[in-house]
């Protein structure tokens, strides 16, 4: 448990103490934990009419019409909750097993001797800065108003932290999907994989990063052609 603390002081000690013995079941599930605590309260505690309007109101091409049959068919927010807490259950797990692959091969495309059991290990404890951020909106969650959206709450994403785009901005999901914490995070799975393999710092941060560069770059492309 004392991995918990050290990630952020230490984390040199702690990736070395992973190399010989990797875990990740305790980080994975604290980032699950409060992700789903923290989407489960806010759609307990939002106003459900309100959001079922913002969301049925998106679409500016959307005629009048058009709205208010989304808004009879959309489903409560109680409902949402459920389907949001779901989701982002599997959405975690899917992601931390698709990177983890990807350190595997890199592992083995490098010459490294790297298990998958590693491959989870490095994605989970090189996470745990984007669990700041997740206990940091369960406190707005829980000192929220009513009408408030969910997006605004991720206080270390580009939005809302220096811009405020609207839903059907082009630009919208890359900058509310874009947390500043990502390059503290980036920084920790370099700084595991240089432990473990005594590289450079070049070989380390490329590898780190390259997830994310082809997560957001894909955002960025569909952004420039909408």
């Amino acid at each position: 448990m004392s991995h918990l603390i050290d990630i952020y002081l230490q984390p040199g000690k702690v990736f070395a103490a992973l190399k010989d013995k990797p875990t990740f079941l305790v980080p994975l599930l604290l980032t699950i934990v409060i992700g789903v605590v923290m989407v489960g309260l806010y759609f307990a505690q939002v106003d459900g009419a309100w959001l079922v309007d913002r969301m049925a109101s998106a679409n500016p091409e959307a005629t009048a019409k058009e709205v208010e049959q989304m808004r009879k068919v959309m489903p409560s927010a109680q409902v949402m909750g459920y389907f949001g807490m779901a989701g982002l259950l599997v959405v975690t797990v899917l992601v931390t097993l698709v990177v983890a692959l990807y350190y595997w091969i890199a592992g083995k495309i490098a010459g490294h001797a790297l298990s998958f059991r590693h491959g989870l290990s490095l994605t989970a404890w090189s996470g745990m800065p984007m669990l700041l951020g997740s206990i940091v909106g369960l406190v707005g969650v829980i000192t929220m108003t009513p009408q408030t959206p969910l997006e605004s709450l991720q206080m270390f994403n580009i939005d809302p932290l220096f811009v405020e785009l609207p839903m059907d901005h082009a630009w919208s999901t890359f900058a509310k999907g874009f947390s500043l914490l990502m390059f503290w995070a980036i920084g920790l799975a370099a700084l595991g994989w240089r432990t473990w393999f005594r590289t450079g710092w070049v070989q380390a941060v490329f590898v780190a990063a390259l997830p994310y560069l082809v997560y957001f770059g894909a955002l960025a492309v569909v952004a420039l052609l909408k």
